[in-house]
C-alpha cells in the first residue's frame, strides 16, 4: 500500500500537534517517524490510523482519500508500546480476536492464528495468558495479532520501549525481517535514533510538529540539512562549536579559541560567505594524535569497544571516540586531529546547512 500525507495538520485549540506534514511512503517501504517527545510523530501516526481526525490536509491510501474512513475499514494493523493485550484471554484468543470480529469460522481462525504464532516463535504458548509471558513474548503476541488479519499497512507506536536492551536488539531484527518477508508497508514511531537508523528504509525526522527532514538513514547521517537533524541523528551526538571561516592564500581555515583548522575548499567556500558559523564534527571524526590541537582531558567514559573522551580546549568541549588501549586519563594534556573532510557548517541564524541546502 502506498501512503501519502498532504499538508497534514492537527490542532487542539491553539496547540498544534502536527503542522503541515507532507510525505509519501512507497508500497512495501519501512518508514520511521523519529523525534523527541512532543514532536508530533505519534499524533501523525494516529491520524494515519484514523484514531485522530485531521484538522487540515489529506491522507491517501493507494491514491484514495481515507480522511473519513473509520479505523476498522482501513485494513491496518497496529502495535502499541503497552502491548494492549486482553489479560483474561489466552495467547490464541488474543491473536485470533480480530478474526472473530470478522466472524471467520472457528477452524479457519485456529489455523490462521497457529500459522502466525509459529512464525512469531510462540506457537507453543497458545494456551497461556499474558501474565504468564515475558515482555518479549507479549510483544510477539501483539505483533501476531496485528499480522493475523493480513493488513496492508502496519503501524508501530514505540513498540520496544518497555523491553530491556538485549531484547530490544533481537526484536528490532525480527520486526525488520518479518516486514521484509511479508512486504507490508510499515510506519514505525520511535524516539530512539538507533532503532530508526537500523530498521527504516527512510526516516522522517520531526520537531515541534513539523517535518525537519525525510531521507534515507545514511543521507541524514552524512548530509544533515539542519542543525537539529545533525545533533539528533548519531550516537554519540555531533560536536558543535562556533568558528570563523576565512580564505587566506587560496586556503580555507576555520578558527575558534585554541583551534585553527584547514578545511577542504568544497566545504570552506560555502561557509566563508557567512564568516562566523556553527561547525559540526562527529566524535568518530576526531582522534587523539600527536601534533594536533592541544587540549585537556576532562573526563573519560569507557564504552567497551571505545572510550568517549571529553576534551576541553579553553571553553570549547569536544567529544572524541578513542581506543581504550591509549590509556587516556582525566587531567592529562592531549592533542586532537580533526578529519576536516567530514565537517559540517550551519548558518547560526537559520540553523540550515551551508553545505547541503
Amino acid at each position: 500500500m502506498k501512503v501519502e500525507l498532504e499538508n497534514l495538520t492537527k490542532r487542539w485549540g491553539k496547540f498544534v500537534g502536527a503542522d503541515g506534514i507532507n510525505l509519501a511512503i512507497g508500497d512495501g517501504e519501512f518508514v520511521a517517524f523519529l523525534g523527541p517527545s512532543g514532536c508530533g510523530k505519534t499524533t501523525t501516526l494516529l491520524m494515519v490510523a484514523g484514531i485522530y481526525k485531521p484538522s487540515e490536509g489529506t491522507i491517501r491510501f493507494d491514491g484514495k482519500v481515507v480522511n473519513t474512513v473509520s479505523p476498522k475499514d482501513r485494513n491496518i494493523g497496529m502495535v502499541f508500546q503497552s502491548y494492549a493485550l486482553y489479560p483474561h484471554m489466552t495467547v490464541y484468543q488474543n491473536i485470533s480476536y480480530p478474526l472473530k470480529l470478522r466472524k471467520m469460522p472457528k477452524r479457519e481462525r485456529r489455523e490462521r492464528a497457529q500459522d502466525v504464532a509459529d512464525m512469531m516463535g510462540i506457537g507453543d504458548l497458545m494456551d497461556r495468558k499474558p501474565a504468564m509471558l515475558s515482555g518479549g513474548q507479549q510483544q510477539r503476541v501483539a505483533l501476531g495479532r496485528s499480522l493475523v488479519k493480513e493488513p496492508q499497512l502496519l503501524l508501530f507506536d514505540e513498540p520496544l520501549s518497555n523491553l530491556d536492551a538485549r531484547l530490544r536488539l533481537s526484536m528490532r531484527g525480527e520486526i525488520k525481517r518479518l516486514q521484509m518477508e511479508l512486504g507490508i508497508t510499515s510506519i514505525y514511531v520511535t524516539h530512539d535514533q538507533v532503532e530508526a537508523m537500523t530498521m527504516a528504509d527512510r526516516i522522517a525526522v520531526m520537531k515541534d510538529g513539523k517535518l525537519e527532514a525525510y531521507a534515507k538513514p545514511d543521507e541524514l547521517y552524512d548530509r544533515p540539512r539542519t542543525l537539529f537533524v545533525a545533533g539528533f541523528v548519531g550516537n554519540p551526538p555531533m560536536n558543535f562549536l562556533k568558528v570563523e571561516v576565512t580564505r587566506e592564500d587560496g586556503e580555507y581555515r576555520a578558527r575558534a579559541e585554541g583551534i585553527d583548522l584547514l578545511v577542504p575548499a568544497e566545504r570552506g567556500e560555502k561557509a566563508v560567505i557567512k564568516g562566523e558559523v556553527i561547525m559540526g564534527i562527529r566524535p568518530e571524526d576526531v582522534s587523539i594524535a600527536d601534533g594536533g590541537t592541544q587540549g585537556e582531558i576532562y573526563v573519560v567514559e569507557p564504552l567497551g569497544r571505545d572510550d568517549l573522551v571529553d576534551v576541553r580546549i579553553g571553553d570549547i568541549e569536544i567529544h572524541v571516540l578513542a581506543n581504550p588501549t591509549l590509556g587516556t586519563k582525566m587531567g592529562e594534556r592531549t592533542s586532537l586531529k580533526f578529519d576536516t573532510k567530514e565537517v559540517q557548517f550551519f548558518d547560526p541564524e537559520t540553523e540550515q546547512s551551508l553545505i547541503w541546502n
